[in-house]
């Protein structure tokens, strides 16, 4: 891949009390430039967005926000995981979270969940606050057996003596995120790590969020939300994804917003979004 190995990225790290919870943000750019949220994925962090928030802000001129959604990274755990772990609550989250900001409009960045997220405040009451969406393999209906296999590891999350062999656990799990350097695989790590009491080292998310897809097993079932999308629409799928299908984006084009798709070489579930070729459509796209 042309890129360097190295990128010095530069944030501020924040937290906001949004409908009673704790949640952390990390915030970059100038803090009067158009903004971008960057929201990621069902068992993964904000810290994800690292590598297409320093882009935009650095290169493009966007001011990007990147939340760790309840339950994940250094936000707050739900007392009531049932109630809370929902897309309808993580929505309203979304909009609480620009509301604190005194943002009117946005445009929107989703991976995988991050991105069925986008679709509910799009096509919600709050819609037209989000001028333009961008979804990384993420659309308005999910292919169920990689919905089981999600479930399968996310939880039951392993824990390991070492942050090498989480490291190890996680390069094999999401080796669909296509490239990452070493030097990425171990701030991946390093960023989505807690500590247990007897010292070993697990994925730093809530194993209750996976009880969404038993308690709530429609909430990904998106269409009705995606007709009322108003704001042009860019899914990225991975070429080989076993989350979003191929009709499922024929469908994407067809109805709603009718959405541009752009298919990812290389990549499964999702493009990493850290290198010029998916970094680079994404940033014109939300530039235009």
């Amino acid at each position: 891949m042309n890129r360097p190995d190295t990128v010095a990225h530069r944030f501020a790290s924040h937290y906001l009390r949004l409908l009673g919870r704790e949640i952390h943000y990390t915030d970059w750019g100038a803090p009067d430039a158009p903004v971008v949220i960057a929201w990621h994925g069902l068992a993964r962090t904000g810290r994800d967005m690292d590598e297409i928030a320093h882009a935009l802000s650095t290169r493009h001129g966007f001011r990007v926000i990147c939340p760790d959604t309840i339950g994940r990274g250094l936000s707050q755990w739900s007392p009531v995981p049932d109630q809370e772990y929902t897309l309808d609550f993580y929505a309203r989250l979304g909009v609480a979270l620009m509301d604190a900001l005194a943002l009117p409009t946005v445009r929107w960045v989703g991976t995988s969940m991050g991105g069925a997220v986008g679709i509910a405040v799009a096509g919600g009451t709050q819609g037209d606050r989000i001028t333009r969406l961008v979804l990384n393999d993420s659309g308005p209906e999910l292919a169920a057996a990689a919905v089981a296999r999600i479930r399968a590891y996310a939880g039951q999350p392993p824990a390991f003596a070492t942050l090498g062999e989480l490291e190890a656990f996680y390069r094999s799990v999401y080796a669909p995120f296509g490239y990452l350097s070493d030097r990425e695989w171990t701030k991946l790590a390093e960023t989505s790590m807690r500590r247990l009491p007897d010292g070993r080292v697990t994925p730093h998310y809530d194993p209750a969020i996976v009880r969404q897809f038993e308690r709530q097993p429609d909430d990904y079932l998106l269409w009705s939300a995606w007709d009322r999308i108003a704001c042009p629409v860019l899914c990225l799928r991975g070429a080989t994804s076993d989350l979003l299908l191929p009709p499922v984006c024929d469908a994407m084009r067809d109805r709603g917003p009718r959405a541009e798709v752009l298919e990812v070489a290389g990549c499964g579930h999702a493009p990493a979004l850290n290198v010029p070729e998916q970094l680079d459509p994404v940033a014109a796209f939300l530039s235009r």
